[in-house]
């Protein structure tokens, strides 16, 4: 891959999110680099975009999502790199291809269809609020939460003029720390993996919009 180009793929790199590794930029993951990120004093526990990776197979690849009911996807980096993601890209099957395309969109800014001029998924400006539709409900999610509910109960309640907003943490450990939350629930008495937990998610609105 080449150099980063333009103000915003420099911040990234600035950041740490375009790290080298050798002669060439790499997404950093604790398997791979674990060596590296202990020598720069990094904790490899906190670099797992594999989570984020299966996140986004889980909700892209649901029932839901191929019946037109998802409107968005928006992935915030560690960094804070905020990139939208169409409900219709096509994830690769395999992590490898999958972390070469999160490099080529760091680099780049953005990932076109082939032969078309259409961003598939693109790197845009923080914060997300401004992206998210007006009047929605904005759902975190953490095992700590005191608030433990039935999923598809809790939807059911939900008004059906009212879009909802799934904040899900894609990572080893840690909360959520977002300021435009209005609700902070638990899905299981169980810590749950961000595949997992969308899934449920993923399952709840399908009944509730009888997609089978």
């Amino acid at each position: 891959m080449g150099r980063p180009y333009g103000k915003r793929a420099q911040e990234n790199e600035e950041r740490g999110e375009l790290p080298k590794v050798g002669k060439n930029y790499q997404i950093l993951n604790s398997e791979e680099h674990a060596n590296f990120l202990r020598r720069n004093n990094k904790n490899p526990a906190d670099y797992r975009p594999d989570i984020i990776y299966q996140a986004l197979l889980s909700i892209l690849d649901s029932p839901l999502n191929k019946a037109g009911c998802l409107h968005a996807v928006y992935v915030k980096t560690d960094k804070g790199v905020l990139f939208e993601v169409k409900p219709y890209v096509r994830i690769p099957r395999t992590y490898k291809r999958f972390a070469g395309i999160m490099l080529q969109l760091l680099q780049k800014l953005s990932i076109s269809a082939v032969g078309k001029r259409e961003k598939l998924l693109r790197v845009i400006k923080n914060p997300v609020t401004q992206h998210l539709p007006l009047k929605s409900r904005k759902i975190g999610f953490s095992h700590s939460s005191d608030k433990l509910v039935e999923m598809e109960k809790y939807v059911a309640g939900a008004g059906g003029d009212t879009d909802l907003v799934f904040v899900v943490g894609a990572m080893s450990h840690g909360k959520i720390d977002c300021d435009y939350i209005d609700d902070f629930i638990s899905v299981s008495e169980y810590p749950l993996s961000a595949a997992w937990c969308i899934a449920r998610i993923c399952e709840a609105v399908s009944k509730k919009w009888r997609v089978l």
